[in-house]
């Protein structure tokens, strides 16, 4: 209950601050709003090709930080997994004509979740090996793999022509198909089950139990416990890469069908305040990937028909970001400076 108040106050809040700029701007908050919930939840088109296509990518980020997040390992890069993920599908997806479905979306949906896992692979060894804590190393890939999306769109997986930086349409084979008249496919349901077993994991095995254990006191798990919690963390740590990578998967065989720069409007980034709005559990998680694929959603009616620019949405989200860590703050507000204090410790390294 003390998290749906969270929820519900960095909502309104979000929602409070978004009416008094409108206001200050001279724009009607009653017309924004209205067009806001309009193109969010106002039909079954909306929310089921609008907002929770929007939402699939989310909950798959978010799951994946909450994964990492618990077991106190800091996964920072996403964003840059979710594109390894894409780059691979895209890949095989280009190369499955002749298989048949139940063949060829297996084979891209675990080509990117093993890609977003060997992606993270580098700042877990670095991690390992030498201490540089994952922070860092996981947030600079993120721009070493939005440069690769560019190679690749304008080199070895540029479209036949040669003209435009994309890639081909992936086979019809590899496309995951849609539920029902709607934009919404086949991910939503992936993204449904990983919540269910990732709630079960987290609650009713040991799993779940050292992934807890090692994020509230690492040392405490390893001596007290006989845990390693050098092996839970990199476990986390590889699930969570690998479930932004499925991510980008799923975007490229059910929404883009290709690839191309700016894929993601910045799902890696939003996936972290999913996962902390959500209060780290599996249910919260989905629930705010809805929430906040709504709101993405129902920016672009905004602008449509309010006059309003979408951006104007990013109040919300950065509210609600600063109202989830802040409710964060009474269970685990020292893991902050303790992550600082490891950051700095792994910068002088680097350094010196």
């Amino acid at each position: 209950m003390i998290r749906v108040a969270w929820a519900a106050a960095a909502l309104l809040l979000g929602v409070a601050f978004l009416t008094l700029g409108l206001t200050a701007a001279g724009y009607d908050p009653a017309a924004a709003l209205s067009a806001l919930w309009s193109g969010a939840f106002g039909s079954w088109y909306s929310i089921s090709s609008a907002t929770l296509v929007r939402s699939v990518p989310l909950a798959l980020i978010g799951l994946g930080i909450a994964v990492a997040f618990r077991a106190g390992a800091f996964n920072i890069g996403a964003e840059g997994q979710f594109y390894a993920g894409a780059i691979a599908a895209t890949w095989v997806g280009l190369h499955v004509s002749a298989r048949p479905p139940v063949v060829a979306i297996p084979a891209v949906l675990a080509a990117a979740a093993l890609a977003g896992a060997v992606w993270i692979a580098v700042p877990v060894w670095f991690k390992i090996r030498f201490g540089v804590i994952e922070v860092i190393s996981t947030l600079l890939l993120n721009f070493v793999a939005e440069a690769l999306v560019s190679l690749v769109v304008q080199g070895p997986l540029q479209e036949h022509t040669r003209i435009y930086p994309q890639s081909d349409l992936i086979a019809e084979s590899a496309r995951l198909p849609l539920l029902g008249d709607t934009r919404l496919h086949l991910g939503f349901g992936i993204a449904v089950v990983a919540t269910l077993i990732l709630w079960y994991l987290f609650g009713r095995t040991l799993w779940g139990f050292h992934l807890r254990a090692v994020g509230l006191g690492p040392r405490a798990a390893q001596v007290s416990g006989g845990i390693d919690s050098q092996r839970v963390g990199a476990t986390a740590l590889l699930l969570s890469g690998a479930m932004a990578g499925l991510a980008g998967g799923v975007e490229v065989s059910g929404v883009s069908y290709a690839l191309y720069q700016n894929l993601s409007p910045g799902y890696g980034f939003t996936g972290i305040a999913v996962a902390l709005l959500g209060g780290l559990h599996p249910a919260g998680v989905f629930l705010a990937a809805v929430l906040i694929g709504g709101l993405e959603a129902g920016a672009g009616a905004m602008q449509r028909d309010a006059g309003i620019p979408a951006v104007a949405v990013y109040v919300v989200e950065a509210v609600i970001i600063v109202v989830a860590a802040l409710a964060a703050a009474p269970a685990g507000g020292w893991s902050g400076a303790r992550m600082i204090r490891r950051i700095r410790s792994s910068a002088q390294r680097v350094m010196g």
